[in-house]
């Protein structure tokens, strides 16, 4: 992995454990926008053309991460919330009509489900907190259930699901499957077609380490046509470019989703993250989190009055830890973390630590030591 050292030049003494949030970009993702900024001052718009060509990259390289059949599978949309949205807002709903969700969602994949309320439709919140949360997903799932919405790995708490599970128990019940992915792509691999995946969605800022305002939305080509249109612009058109033409009718591919001009400053940031990832490869990238991840595991067991609330079992996490320790609110220890440049987050009731593949093993024994301290106060 020291190839891979001086993609990140993070400030001296400074512990990044946040990657769950926001994370920093790597050097790759600075030049090119730099790059993408000089040609824009030097030539305005005269390099369009490759700026296609990187927006082109993008999507492939979008498509080869979660292993979509086709990069036209790939809609560009602003964030997480906007592709729930797409969805939520896309299907044809009738009243009565059930949406089953986890009781421990991020509010993007509770609030699109619940806007729906006025249609008629239902949210099943189901609780997660058992021995096979699977199963009590899919148990949730009766005749008029119509969806399936939940995320890879919950934001607070950490626990992966068993996403092949569940797509196999959608299909055999005839229920739609959404993943908001957010919380494992980029961080282990993830493959919409093993999934079963009718939708898949994430923003690039987390775990593909990439800027805020640019994601992506999965959508099975299938079911495209199926979601009714609420935005309309030149960009969707199936003749794209075409500008004097008077009939025109939306894509086919999942470019029918995005209505106007592209985040061109995104997508050449997102582009150059990605090859990162794509350099280092899922595998290795998934390797090296997990042995950070199971490095706070241990350390955090060592330490008297601390509890983890995250699951312990290699095949139930991803790269979210989060922590209480006894006697003190989670508010206090996370401003002492932060004071002393563990940059974490307070989430799920205590404080949520997140590394990456990258993040240097010796800042991680130095956070340790940091929340050690604090136990002894």
């Amino acid at each position: 992995m020291s190839m891979f050292h001086d993609e990140f030049d993070q400030a001296p003494g400074l512990c990044y454990l946040n990657h769950a949030a926001v994370a920093p970009w790597p050097r790759r993702a600075a030049e090119a926008v730099a790059r993408f900024a000089r040609d824009n001052v030097c030539a305005g718009a005269r390099e369009y053309p490759a700026w296609l060509a990187t927006e082109r990259r993008l999507r492939e390289r979008l498509a080869r991460l979660v292993n979509a059949p086709s990069h036209g599978d790939i809609a560009l949309v602003k964030n997480t919330s906007e592709a729930l949205s797409l969805v939520a807002f896309g299907l044809t709903w009738q009243a009565g009509d059930q949406v089953v969700i986890s009781d421990e969602e991020f509010p993007s994949n509770r609030v699109a489900w619940e806007a729906l309320a006025d249609q008629g439709v239902e949210v099943i919140q189901v609780h997660l907190a058992s021995e096979d949360p699977e199963g009590a997903l899919l148990a949730a799932c009766g005749q008029r259930t119509r969806l399936l919405s939940v995320s890879a790995v919950q934001f607070g708490s950490g626990l992966r699901l068993d996403l092949e599970r569940l797509g196999k128990g959608c299909r055999e019940r005839g229920v739609l499957f959404c993943v908001d992915a957010i919380q494992q792509v980029g961080a282990l691999p993830f493959d919409v077609q093993r999934y079963d995946c009718d939708f898949a969605m994430a923003d690039g800022h987390k775990w593909m380490l990439g800027p805020e305002g640019l994601g992506f939305f999965y959508c099975r080509s299938a079911l495209r046509p199926q979601l009714k249109l609420h935005a309309y612009g030149w960009h969707m058109l199936d003749q794209l470019g075409d500008f004097e033409r008077r009939q025109w009718q939306p894509a086919r591919s999942a470019r029918r989703f995005e209505c106007g001009s592209p985040n061109m400053l995104g997508a050449c940031a997102l582009e150059a993250s990605l090859s990162l990832l794509e350099d280092v490869g899922m595998e290795t990238v998934a390797q090296q989190l997990q042995l950070r991840v199971e490095q706070l595991l241990q350390g955090l067991a060592g330490i008297n009055g601390v509890h983890v609330l995250s699951p312990r079992q290699t095949q139930r996490r991803a790269g979210i830890v989060t922590f209480t320790v006894e006697g003190h609110d989670p508010e206090s220890i996370y401003r002492t973390l932060t004071d002393a440049q563990v940059i974490c987050a307070k989430r799920g009731g205590g404080i949520r630590f997140s590394p990456h593949f990258y993040t240097d093993q010796r800042l991680i024994d130095e956070a340790l030591q940091k929340v050690r301290r604090i136990t002894m106060h």
